[in-house]
């Protein structure tokens, strides 16, 4: 049985209170009463009040002002003034500072009912929605990883888990497999969500700027440094820090980036005033670190600092069977520098995308897509227009074929998906025509939609 809606009654009337709670108690309600806004105050934190019912006039002040300012303090709940004869001005006051409503005294016990069941059902309507929304961040944060395959649902599983603490990530593996995603889809997860993401690309910048773009620097601390600047350590203090390509950071920066990460503080270029952050680290590289740590090129005291939970990606040939959620997911994208609507690849540019190797893994096929889609007419992709690109596209059979190399399991799984998402595209997602066009039952299709979280 779920618990009744807790009101807290606040009026210095006792005869009112008594009435008034027996009045709510009878319609379903849990109520405390109390006094004073001190005992509002005081009672709060032990009775997590659904609604408040306030009188204007309390002790010891019987100031109506004295409880309005008091107002904002209380309106994260739906709060109704009580109000006597001649009060009408001051009740359109609380109502202004964010009061829910008011009634007048004598208080008849059947509007009472009504304005108290309005606010509550309000606030529990406000209540869900916030949950709703939270809950729909947290699952977009996931739905970035694109995948059926059992590496991204290890991905998807193990990100689920450890965003919520402040544990160091360093994601490892091929270039283009998505490590920045996940490393965003961990920061979005987090509590730190609110907060700054700064992304700093350790071999994109060079050696001898890496340290003032990481720390900042004071006014005259370099020729050209005119004025003092934060660093990107700065910007993202109380939110996520991710390094991406750490393997590519020189020697002399990995020791000073040693110290911020034991010490959480640092010194900008040339300054003599210690900053401190509250940041979450992440990194990433496709370089294989402790062989590097062996040769001496990156420092293992640093090494065992960041990695703290290692997420491994796969390059794509190792797991086919995301090629054809990432085709889906990719065309029906709409920021592709127009208006028109989503794209469907007809079945043979459908099996081109998926037959052939993509070295680039995600970063190429995405490169891809985003070439054939600018020149495709009435909203289909052909292999014709595929071929206009890539000169070796040819047309093949009407279902994908083996690719050597390639599991059995992973081969029928890449077979179905890729069967599964083009029928659901040319039936616009309809999923019983779907089923029918694939000689299954409603029921069969949605287990496989399930299954691979189409």
């Amino acid at each position: 049985m779920l618990n009744p809606p807790r009101i807290l009654l606040i009026d210095d009337e006792p005869a009112f209170r008594t009435l008034s709670a027996q009045w709510l108690t009878s319609e379903g309600y849990e109520v405390n009463t109390g006094a004073s806004l001190d005992e509002l105050s005081a009672k709060l934190p032990h009775f997590d009040a659904d609604l408040i019912l306030l009188d204007l006039s309390l002790p010891p002040h019987f100031d109506p002002q004295h409880t309005l300012a008091a107002l904002p303090n209380f309106i994260d709940r739906p709060v109704i003034i009580l109000t006597g004869h001649g009060e009408r001005e001051l009740a359109l006051e609380a109502l202004r500072q964010g009061a829910w409503d008011f009634l007048a005294k004598p208080i008849d016990p059947d509007m009472l009912a009504v304005v108290v069941k309005r606010a509550l059902t309000k606030h529990q309507l406000v209540r869900e929605l916030n949950n709703l929304k939270h809950q729909q961040v947290d699952q977009q944060g996931l739905d970035t990883l694109i995948g059926a395959s059992p590496s991204m649902n290890s991905i998807r599983a193990l990100v689920g888990r450890i965003a919520p603490t402040d544990v160091r990530v360093l994601v490892t593996g091929p270039s283009g497999t998505g490590k920045e995603v996940i490393s965003k889809a961990v920061h979005a997860l987090s509590a730190r969500a609110g907060g700054p993401f700064i992304s700093v690309h350790c071999g994109a910048i060079p050696a001898e700027l890496l340290e003032s773009e990481l720390f900042g620097h004071t006014k005259g601390a370099f020729t050209g440094a005119d004025k003092a600047r934060d660093g990107l350590l700065k910007l993202a203090d109380g939110g996520t820090l991710f390094l991406d390509e750490i393997g590519d950071m020189p020697l002399a920066m990995q020791v000073k980036l040693l110290r911020v990460l034991q010490e959480g503080s640092y010194y900008p270029v040339g300054g003599r005033v210690l900053e401190t952050i509250d940041v979450r680290l992440v990194s990433a590289t496709n370089a294989d670190l402790p062989e590097k740590v062996k040769t001496g090129e990156f420092r293992e005291d640093l090494y065992y600092r960041i990695k703290g939970v290692n997420i491994e990606t796969r390059p794509l040939d190792e797991r086919p069977e995301d090629i054809p959620l990432l085709i889906t997911h990719f065309l029906g994208l709409p920021a592709r520098g127009d208006n028109r609507a989503p794209l469907h690849p007809d079945t043979a540019a459908f099996n081109w995308f998926i037959q052939r190797r993509w070295p680039g893994n995600v970063r190429e096929l995405k490169s891809a897509l985003d070439s054939v889609a600018a020149i495709a007419r009435n909203g289909i992709i052909t292999l014709e227009d595929i071929a206009l690109l890539y000169p070796d596209a040819q047309a093949g059979s009407e279902h994908a074929t083996a690719r050597p190399g390639d599991s059995l399991e992973a081969q029928v799984r890449a077979l179905e998906i890729s069967l599964i998402s083009q029928a659901l595209a040319r039936f616009d997602h309809n999923r019983t025509h779907a089923a029918q066009a694939l000689g299954l039952s409603r029921q069969g299709l949605l287990k496989k939609i399930e299954r691979y979280g189409l």
